[in-house]
C-alpha cells in the first residue's frame, strides 16, 4: 500500500537528514487517526509538487517527528486537465469535487451557468468555495497527490468562453451531440477543457456561445450522467489515451 499523505507548508524546503516535526491538525491527523507509529513512513507534501518521504523517529499525544529520508519535486503532468463544472445541488457538489480530483484533474472551474438550481450568492459564495477547495485538498490526500488540484473562483459563461478558446482540446458534454468523445485528438501537452452542464442541460445560448469558439459538443454514451458523475467519467475516458495513464 502507498505511504499517507499529510501537507507541511515547507515540504519545498525539506532535505534528507533533516528532522521535521508535524503539528496541528496534520499531525494530530497522523497519530490519532493513522496511528503512525516509530519506524513508519510517511509522505510531507506542500501540495505544489514538493514531496518528503519520511520515517517516524518520535510521537507524542498529536504530534509527531520524522527524519527525512528522500526529498524532491514531482513534475506537473501533461496534458493538464480543467474541469468546468456547472455547480451541482447539495451534497452533489463535494461529490463531484472529490471525484474529479481522484482521477486527476488539474484544475477545477465552478460555474454559475444558467440552468443551476444551486446559486452562489454574497457570503455564501465565499463559504461553498471555501467547501470546494477543503474537499479537494482531502481528496487530493487521499489520492496521493502531491499537486492538488487549484479551485478558481465563480466563474461566468463568458469566463467559461475564454478557457475554451485559450485550450488545446475544448470538450463540452451533452448528450444529444453526435460525435463520441472518444473521436477527440488528444495531445500529448496542453491544456484539456472539460465543461459539464447543470442537471437541467446547457442552454442553446451557452452552446453556441462555446461553438463560436470551436468547442462543439460531444457525448458520453448512450446513458445520460449526472453533473456531479460525468466529469470524471469524461477526464476518465480522456486520460486513458494519454502518456498520463499509459
Amino acid at each position: 500500500m502507498s505511504l499517507p499523505f499529510f501537507v507541511y507548508a515547507d515540504a519545498a524546503a525539506l532535505t534528507a537528514g533533516q528532522e521535521v516535526r508535524l503539528e496541528g491538525d496534520e499531525g494530530r491527523h497522523a497519530v490519532v487517526v493513522r496511528r503512525l507509529r516509530v519506524g513508519e513512513q510517511l509522505v510531507l507534501t506542500d501540495g505544489a509538487g514538493a514531496i518528503a518521504t519520511c520515517r517516524v523517529s518520535a510521537v507524542d499525544k498529536s504530534s509527531l517527528t520524522a527524519l527525512v529520508e528522500k526529498a524532491g519535486v514531482s513534475p506537473a503532468e501533461e496534458p493538464r486537465v480543467t474541469v468546468v463544472q456547472a455547480i451541482p445541488k447539495g451534497d452533489r457538489a463535494e461529490l463531484a469535487v472529490e471525484v474529479l480530483t481522484e482521477v486527476g484533474a488539474d484544475v477545477i472551474v465552478p460555474w454559475a451557468a444558467d440552468r443551476c438550481v444551486s446559486r452562489w450568492r454574497g457570503d455564501r459564495a465565499d463559504k461553498h468555495l471555501a467547501k470546494w477547495r477543503a474537499t479537494a485538498r482531502e481528496a487530493a490526500k487521499q489520492a496521493r497527490r502531491p499537486r492538488f488540484p487549484e479551485v478558481t473562483g465563480l466563474a461566468s459563461t463568458a469566463d467559461v468562453v475564454g478557457l475554451l478558446e485559450r485550450c488545446s482540446v475544448p470538450v463540452v458534454l451533452h448528450e444529444e451531440a453526435s460525435g463520441p468523445i472518444g473521436n477527440l485528438p488528444i495531445p500529448g501537452r496542453g491544456t484539456i477543457v472539460v465543461v459539464v452542464g447543470p442537471e437541467g442541460g446547457i442552454t442553446p445560448a451557452e452552446l453556441a456561445a462555446f461553438s463560436a469558439v470551436g468547442a462543439e459538443p460531444v457525448r458520453l454514451g448512450s446513458s445520460v450522467l449526472r453533473t456531479s458523475t460525468a466529469g470524471v467519467a469524461a477526464v476518465a475516458a480522456l486520460l486513458a489515451r494519454t502518456r498520463r495513464w499509459g
